[in-house]
């Protein structure tokens, strides 16, 4: 076998030099290398911010969104929406494993695993799409992908649904980085509350607040809020349009008591939303940037046009653990796994 980067340099067609995330065209040839694990796939789940694009920019007809997906991965060798520049997760086999990971690895032939690594730096080979399930952004395939040696993974666990595990550890970074950033007695605004990843960030804010804190969750439409209310999953929640920063501000304001909150997390799959996650924000607060709709420059230069002084960190999909503690909300909150059950294990 030929020996590859740890990183998986070794595949990346254009640019020369670059790492396979930002390149334009990896190699999605399935001949491994020796420090690489070949999986038959399943499904790809692609990323909310991604798949509401191509559905948006098809018309929502399915067979287009097919069409345009099978016209990205032959393009660039791996799912990476050129618009948003996000890609998502699969499931799958393991089919093989590089010579060079062999005893390094807790992986063997036949498992079934979750990549934890964007669908945007794998290598993919498309053979044919089964199915498309747009209210859920899966995608089923006949397929192959790669797993580089510095991949992440999940083994999928034995007591829930494939799909269900899927969903949400497509967006396990986002509830584990609330359990980091979240304290006792803060107050806490949730953008895209009622969506997959904000939901999961909205009970682990819960957790973290304590009885002197605050969640408040912000929603589009009255459904919405009464879903989250009927979980109680928030403090209090609010209806209101995440692209219209001022009216985010005034209807936050009024649900924590004329005061900014210590932090906002933004889960939306929308553009434009930068600002309402920003001026609700108390001075020295925290604005975490999961959605992978966000500009960093409308971000950057957004807070200092109103001179907001606050620390702004860009959703991370990895965290140490992050896994396991969003496994575990499923575990310990029987209405809230239920709700998934009802929307992703399809």
């Amino acid at each position: 076998m030929k020996k590859g980067c740890k990183y998986g340099t070794h595949r990346v067609i254009e640019p020369q030099g670059v790492l396979p995330q930002p390149a334009l065209k990896i190699s999605n040839d399935m001949e491994i290398y020796d420090n690489e694990i070949l999986i038959d796939v399943i499904a790809l789940n692609i990323d909310s911010a991604s798949f509401t694009q191509i559905k948006e920019e098809q018309g929502g007809d399915i067979e287009k969104i097919k069409k345009r997906i099978l016209e990205i991965v032959n393009e660039r060798g791996k799912m990476q929406n050129p618009v948003t520049g996000s890609g998502g997760m699969l499931i799958g086999i393991v089919e093989k494993i590089g010579d060079a990971l062999v005893g390094k690895t807790d992986l063997k032939v036949g498992d079934k695993i979750a990549t934890l690594v964007s669908l945007s730096l794998t290598p993919l080979r498309i053979d044919e799409i089964i199915d498309i399930k747009p209210d859920i952004d899966r995608v089923e395939i006949k397929g192959k992908a790669i797993l580089f040696e510095s991949g992440i993974y999940a083994k999928l666990p034995d007591d829930m649904d494939e799909t269900l595990a899927l969903a949400a550890l497509d967006v396990a970074g986002a509830p584990a980085q609330t359990a980091k950033l979240v304290k006792p007695g803060q107050s806490v605004l949730i953008l895209g509350a009622a969506g997959k990843s904000g939901m999961l960030c909205c009970y682990e804010a819960m957790k973290r607040v304590g009885p002197t804190g605050r969640v408040i969750g912000l929603v589009k439409t009255e459904k919405d809020k009464q879903k989250l209310e009927d979980l109680g999953l928030c403090h209090k929640v609010i209806v209101a349009d995440a692209q219209k920063p001022v009216e985010v501000l005034n209807k936050t304001l009024e649900a924590n008591d004329g005061k900014e909150v210590d932090i906002s997390i933004n889960c939306v799959n929308v553009p434009n939303t930068e600002m309402s996650s920003i001026l609700p924000v108390k001075d020295e607060g925290i604005v975490y940037f999961f959605s992978m709709a966000t500009s960093f420059t409308k971000a950057a230069l957004g807070a200092e046009g109103v001179g907001k002084d606050v620390t702004m960190i860009i959703g991370n999909g990895y965290t140490k653990g992050h896994a396991e503690i969003t496994l575990q909300e499923l575990r310990e909150n029987e209405k809230l796994r239920k709700v998934f059950e009802s929307m992703y294990a399809k």
